[in-house]
């Protein structure tokens, strides 16, 4: 039987004292700078635990900027620090061998022009998307490695966890022979650029499947792209020198999943792939990159990722069906949910299905009218809205899932709503 579309209902059943309060704080934090730290203050107010892990490494909140435009400068970083972000996933740089050659040069595309569009769902549900041409890094990778050091720095060790996000070379089904000289020489130089004297806390990292994937020539082979999912991890790994990706090693890998353009049955396919035993199984998952609309036009041009209510529609679809066809038979990989999180409760809908922690690239660029805060940067105006918004903030369906579901509440913890949707 095809899981429900939604686990949540259309309005909540909260105590009016909880409502009132939210909305209250919504309507003080719209001119007035807001709190200093968010983890406190829902902790003191709404006795709420936000605290989460990303890659199995503890974070703060479960929020986090999703590589793209948004990361790529230590002045963002700077900002989303100061807005009280759990995770900031860096701007995808394209993997170089020692010479700087680069087999995915074509991901390293200069596109600074992002256009927020309405769109709408199938379903008729509307929502936003972010219409561009961009791909990847197209500084020089010594410039990429200074923004991974900046933001280390900035971030210090109470704030985001920064992530380093990486395209590296994926063989075209004409190709049989894989590139190691990129894996070995730029992980090996972002774990340079990451790591800390005296640390042992490993470096996470993303290996981007990114959307327009699906549109390329290299996607066009279904067992191809299952090559790619089992291969990547084991490269990885011993790229990284010493040890394994678990247990104490120098890297976190995690898979960004991209939506391919074939059916879900392929989607679940890809999914099953990573969760294999063995050297092939990465540490986590992001889940799941836009869609690819070949025929979609933006700026004269055919050939578009996209987002909006159809992404969090199928993303949400195939995580219920992968659940529920390996139930009990499979250890589940932690992941990272992206698509459509607009609000905090879109957010509970991913986290119901196993989700840890949310990135999102499209609700910190929307148009200034959008948010009810006025003042502060795109990512507090965001934050705002997702922690306080009295109809579908975080706070409020916390507190409803509470009710729902009897849920310990001194204090209610977000770790206690992972995974218990089914």
């Amino acid at each position: 039987m095809p899981a429900p579309r939604y686990l949540l209902p259309q309005h909540s059943t909260v105590a009016s004292s909880i409502l009132e309060c939210v909305g209250d704080d919504y309507r003080r934090y719209a001119d007035k700078p807001l709190p200093a730290r968010w983890e406190e203050y829902l902790a003191d107010r709404y006795g709420l635990d936000l605290s989460t892990q990303y890659a199995g490494v503890p974070i703060s909140n479960p929020w986090g900027k999703a590589s793209g435009q948004l990361s790529m400068t230590a002045q963002q970083v700077e900002d989303d620090t100061r807005a009280g972000l759990g995770f900031i996933v860096l701007k995808t740089v394209i993997a170089q061998d020692e010479q700087g050659a680069q087999s995915m040069r074509d991901w390293a595309v200069k596109e600074s022009r992002m256009v927020a569009e309405h769109i709408i769902g199938s379903s008729g549900e509307t929502g936003w998307t972010i219409s561009w041409k961009g791909r990847g890094w197209w500084q020089t990778f010594d410039d990429y490695l200074t923004l991974v050091r900046d933001a280390r720095r900035i971030a210090g060790t109470s704030g985001p966890l920064i992530v380093p996000s990486c395209k590296f070379h994926l063989p075209t089904p004409e190709e049989s022979s894989w590139k190691t000289d990129e894996y070995v020489y730029t992980t090996r130089r972002l774990l340079e650029a990451w790591c800390r004297p005296g640390s042992l806390q490993p470096m996470p990292l993303e290996k981007d499947f990114s959307p327009t994937l699906a549109g390329s020539d290299r996607a066009a082979v279904r067992d191809k792209i299952i090559e790619w999912l089992q291969r990547v991890p084991e490269l990885i790994e011993s790229s990284a020198g010493t040890g394994t990706t678990r247990g104490g090693a120098p890297v976190r890998l995690g898979l960004k999943i991209f939506n391919a353009l074939f059916d879900d049955d392929f989607q679940l396919d890809m999914l099953r792939s990573i969760h294999q035993p063995g050297p092939s199984r990465p540490d986590f998952y992001v889940y799941g990159n836009r869609l690819f609309d070949p025929e979609r036009e933006f700026d004269g041009k055919k050939g578009i990722a996209y987002g909006g209510p159809d992404l969090s529609e199928r993303n949400l679809r195939i995580i219920s069906r992968f659940r529920e066809d390996v139930a009990d038979s499979t250890e589940l990989l932690p992941w990272s949910a992206t698509g459509n999180i607009c609000s905090g409760k879109m957010a509970l809908e991913y986290a119901l299905r196993g989700a840890s922690s949310f990135q999102l690239h499209t609700f910190f660029q929307l148009p200034a009218k959008v948010y009810s805060k006025t003042d502060g940067n795109k990512t507090q105006k965001a934050l705002h809205e997702l922690y306080l918004h009295p109809e579908t903030g975080l706070v409020v369906w916390m507190h409803h899932l509470a009710g729902e579901l009897g849920l310990p509440t001194n204090p209610l913890r977000f770790h206690d709503v992972i995974g218990i949707g089914g």
